[in-house]
């Protein structure tokens, strides 16, 4: 759905590519993440893809087609969630989702769409009125209310506690289910892990590692497993290559009380550190 090959942009007045000679291809149903740092590039990249940049080289096509020669029917296949909500502040959640509705040839029930959120309830408040939260909630329908094919979400549970942060991943995780393609850019590497089929670390507009994150964690994790035992303040720390056979953990397992036993998997923080150097702040 979604194929990008060699792509260079530089912001007017600076010398330094934001992105540098990237390359990527996004599969029909597929979530797919850009992780990095604020500034990194990840937003830069979305807006070329979504036609809010142009002046790039390099190749940038979505369904088959440059995203250059998109007519405006390009609008109908795609939905974007910006980072920062953008909402007519004197208007109520349904005015303003009734507004956006009205740019497209189909719609779904907006009234629906605010109770899968649970903004239900507000829906005839004025958004001005509204919590940082509940912006970015009525923000994420609003991308999807004409159904599109392919949704770029920027920074999705950014500002939200974890409760709304859970109702928001599962309907992103539903959206998939139905098909959707959806380009997710995050710095938050927990939502990525859990929403994403394929990651890419993005590092000053380069991609420093890509593929799916179970990959990433097997390829990255020192493969040992750590056991804690009861009235024991010391870790007894095993290699998971012939476990079975190690007759250590045999005796340990069979005649110690266990607390606590798991593998050292590194998370894709650790990941993202080793291979870039560079953290997520």
């Amino acid at each position: 759905m979604i194929k990008v090959k060699d792509l260079i942009y530089t912001y007017p007045g600076t010398n330094k590519p934001a992105i540098n000679k990237i390359s990527f291809t996004i599969e029909k149903g597929e979530v797919f993440g850009f992780l990095g740092p604020s500034g990194a590039g990840k937003s830069t990249v979305q807006k070329i893809l979504f036609k809010l940049l142009s002046g790039y080289s390099g190749l940038a096509e979505i369904d088959g087609k440059a995203v250059k020669d998109q007519d405006k029917t390009f609008y109908e296949k795609i939905g974007v969630g910006f980072e920062l909500p953008n909402h007519y502040l004197k208007l109520t959640a349904l005015e303003n989702l009734n507004f956006f509705r009205n740019f497209y040839s189909s719609s779904q029930d907006p009234l629906l769409m605010l109770k899968t959120v649970g903004l239900e309830k507000d829906a005839n408040k004025k958004v001005s009125d509204f919590s940082k939260g509940m912006k970015m909630r009525l923000n994420f329908i609003r991308s999807f209310i004409h159904n599109p094919d392919i949704l770029f979400l920027d920074e999705p549970t950014s500002g939200l506690d974890p409760v709304n942060s859970r109702i928001i991943k599962d309907i992103i995780l539903d959206l998939k289910q139905q098909g959707k393609t959806i380009f997710i850019t995050t710095h938050q590497m927990h939502d990525a892990d859990e929403l994403c089929d394929t990651v890419a670390f993005l590092v000053d507009g380069n991609i420093m590692a890509m593929d799916k994150p179970q990959n990433l964690k097997l390829q990255y994790s020192k493969r040992t497993v750590e056991v804690m035992v009861e009235n024991e303040l010391t870790k007894h720390e095993f290699f998971l290559n012939d476990l079975g056979n190690n007759q250590e953990f045999i005796t340990l397992v069979r005649n110690k009380t266990i607390n606590t036993i798991h593998s050292k998997e590194a998370s894709l923080d650790d990941i993202f550190i080793q291979v870039t150097g560079k953290t997520l702040a």
